[in-house]
């Protein structure tokens, strides 16, 4: 009988609970830095520069753009090369990043975005408030999870990277600026060896597999008319539709890893309610 692990209990605050686990799943994090985000690209800098390796047995390389937009121009060239990358954002820089957004999720790349979300500037700046931000994101095809605790930070990450990598759609993985991104709880970290046992192997191959190479070049990024342009439009749906079921999966699993469940809908109110509907 095989003897069950002990977790293990850190101290850390959102922000780095989201770094430590797109560390483990990141060849290439593009970065620019923007309130409040900024401490996750921070993080994963000093890491690579110590040398922490990922899943990949490597350290992570980052690379500093000039901007937002030059950051989310890093990760989709990344992607197309088959190298999977990462960026962290939040506020005005993300909306610097959607052209980019619809882009990456056209070309079914299974690149993450983790964000600190923090309200777009209007009449005035403000590091507080809401998710208009990432509320501005929600046509271009990045599939979004939301957390609301640093633990759920720590567990929700891995399932953005796990099910981007497996439904070959990017995820947008956000949560609280400055009230989660920020807040500092003791939490049970996700070992790095739990996180590799759940990679889609065959998923991760296929997505190599595709990436731009001189040896077999191919066409890509062409000019449609909407005759052809909307069939492959359309064609994607099926494996957004599918996406739930991935996800829920990848709860499942990690949930049996870590103890703690969680699910894509929960229902909370009279325990009596779903019987009603019964016929």
């Amino acid at each position: 009988m095989t003897e069950k692990k002990q977790p293990i209990y850190v101290t850390l605050d959102g922000n780095e609970a989201a770094a430590y686990v797109a560390y483990a799943f990141t060849e290439i994090a593009a970065i620019y830095p923007i309130t409040p985000s900024s401490p996750m690209a921070g993080k994963t800098d000093v890491w690579s520069a110590k040398g922490k390796q990922n899943l990949f047995g490597q350290p992570v390389r980052l690379v500093e753009m000039q901007s937002e937009a030059g950051a989310a121009a890093a990760v989709h060239g990344a992607l197309q090369t088959g190298a999977l990358a990462t960026s962290f954002t939040s506020s005005q820089g993300l909306m610097l990043m959607i052209p980019v957004l619809h882009r990456i999720a056209g070309e079914r790349l299974p690149g993450v975005l983790h964000v600190a979300a923090r309200t777009v500037g209007a009449h005035a700046l403000s590091i507080f408030g809401d998710h208009s931000d990432v509320m501005s994101c929600r046509n271009t095809g990045f599939a979004m999870l939301c957390s609301g605790s640093v633990q759920e930070v720590m567990d929700l990450a891995g399932i953005a990277h796990l099910a981007a990598i497996r439904g070959r759609a990017p995820f947008m993985h956000f949560f609280d600026g400055f009230r989660t991104s920020h807040e500092i709880d003791k939490v049970q970290q996700v070992s790095y060896d739990d996180l590799k046992a759940l990679i889609d192997t065959g998923a991760l191959d296929a997505f190599r597999a595709r990436a731009l190479n001189p040896e077999h070049p191919m066409i890509r990024a062409t000019v449609q008319n909407p005759d052809i342009f909307f069939q492959v439009r359309e064609a994607s749906n099926a494996d957004y539709a599918a996406l739930p079921d991935i996800v829920e999966n990848y709860m499942a699993k990690l949930g049996e890893a870590t103890g703690r469940r969680y699910h894509c809908f929960d229902y909370y109110g009279s325990a009596s309610w779903p019987r009603c509907r019964e016929p």
